[in-house]
């Protein structure tokens, strides 16, 4: 079946392009694009009504499918940690899951496996028989590699096979204990603290390694000023690092834990304002790299409890796109930077095939209406779980279809 998207904003953010016209699709794939395009007979007619129309949103960091949730918030692919209850570090684990991804007509999913056995910091992870199997990425989840000659030998080993390496960024010494940021607010409300210094700690340690290894090296979620700041120094150095941060670094500091607000407590922890608007700069200049969701659903058991007692992380599908969005309309973030990061950026660390607009490229799309007002429900959430600081908040930009594979699979008329 053929189908014309007319009438978009075409964005595409990898070659650039932001132009109103036509996108056609054929067989699951994007056939052609353009301006003053014709539209095939017999084609359905979807009329976007300028809304704009670009590749589907890949989150590289999520700890649960929870497709429908996916799908509400504009994501085509989701790449799974390994932090699963069979946890990801063996090959027959990762064909499991991208066999029951490829018959699930849904999202796709993509594993990251283990780095390491067990995500115990020891001995390698098969690497190289888990990448044949689908793995696209390899980290130990939220326990970074602690032990520099394991690291060594771990971008090495990934080196070997042009794999990918994915480093919590935190020092786990100076964390031990630490449940906020160490500032004055977790001062106050008597919290044991998580210094910056002990995020850059571990940057520069294993920036340092990549520059020795030649291997590339991506942090994941960098929350703070300090943090940035060495990964930008490591980029003008010529290393090869990336990074992310998460929309909720973007738009919350720690004042988010007062009177004890548990879905506020989140790994790293929020930390200040000046850390706040450092990340929204590193995400402008594109020293952060990728943007992701962290999706992490924890019930209601688990999360309202004292706060030192409450398990971390928040949902981030359904919110990824407006949370993402308010730095854009504040005109501290380009649209098609924020895009890229979501899109064409992940797709290219990942070596996907998706994320981008091009003739024979996978016809997953997203499209949304950025300045459309709504009020987050967590009522009204798909996912599994309703953990999120952000309920009643006004934001702007929703996406109004999602399609995987040529077929809409989200959305209305």
């Amino acid at each position: 079946m053929i189908t014309a998207y007319t009438n978009a904003r075409l964005i595409d953010p990898a070659s650039g392009l932001d132009e109103k016209g036509t996108l056609i699709v054929n067989g699951g794939e994007i056939t052609e694009f353009g301006a003053n395009l014709t539209v095939p007979e017999g084609a359905a007619v979807v009329d976007c009504q300028g809304r704009v129309l670009c590749p589907g949103f890949i989150d590289m960091r999520a700890h649960q499918v929870d497709a429908e949730a996916a799908l509400a918030g504009g994501i085509t692919t989701v790449i799974l940690q390994p932090d699963q209850t069979t946890l990801i570090d063996t090959d027959p684990v990762v064909e499991r899951i991208r066999n029951r991804s490829e018959n699930a007509h849904t999202v796709h999913v993509y594993p990251m496996g283990a780095a390491t056995r067990g995500m115990e910091g020891g001995e390698l992870a098969e690497i190289g028989q888990m990448q044949a199997s689908g793995a696209v990425a390899f980290t130990d989840c939220r326990k970074p590699v602690a032990d520099s000659q394991v690291m060594r030998r771990l971008l090495e080993y990934a080196g070997y096979f042009g794999a990918l390496i994915v480093q919590f960024p935190q020092d786990r010494g100076l964390a031990n204990g630490g449940i906020a940021h160490e500032g004055e607010v977790a001062t106050r409300l008597g919290f044991s603290g998580i210094p910056a210094m002990a995020e850059v700690i571990q940057i520069e340690r294993d920036a340092r390694l990549s520059e020795m290894t030649g291997t590339p090296i991506h942090f994941a979620l960098v929350s703070s000023r300090e943090g940035v700041e060495a990964i930008r120094a490591a980029k003008k150095r010529g290393v090869k690092v990336t990074c992310s941060t998460a929309p909720h670094y973007l738009h919350l500091n720690d004042n988010a834990m007062e009177g004890y607000r548990t879905f506020a407590k989140v790994s790293p922890p929020l930390r200040s304002e000046e850390d706040r608007l450092a990340l929204i700069e590193g995400l402008a200049d594109s020293t952060i790299d990728t943007l992701v969701s962290d999706h992490d659903p924890k019930s209601e058991d688990v999360k309202r409890l004292p706060f030192g007692q409450a398990a971390a992380g928040i949902v981030g599908f359904e919110t990824l796109l407006a949370l993402a969005l308010a730095p854009v309309h504040a005109g501290k973030l380009d649209l098609i930077t924020l895009l890229k990061a979501l899109t064409a950026t992940p797709a290219k660390l990942l070596g996907l095939p998706s994320g981008k607009l091009a003739a024979g490229a996978p016809a997953d799309l997203v499209i949304f209406d950025p300045d459309k007002p709504w009020r987050i429900d967590r009522d009204a959430f798909r996912a599994s779980a309703k953990n999120t600081p952000f309920d009643t908040l006004p934001v702007q930009g929703q996406v109004w279809k999602t399609i995987v594979g040529g077929e809409a699979l989200y959305g209305g008329e």
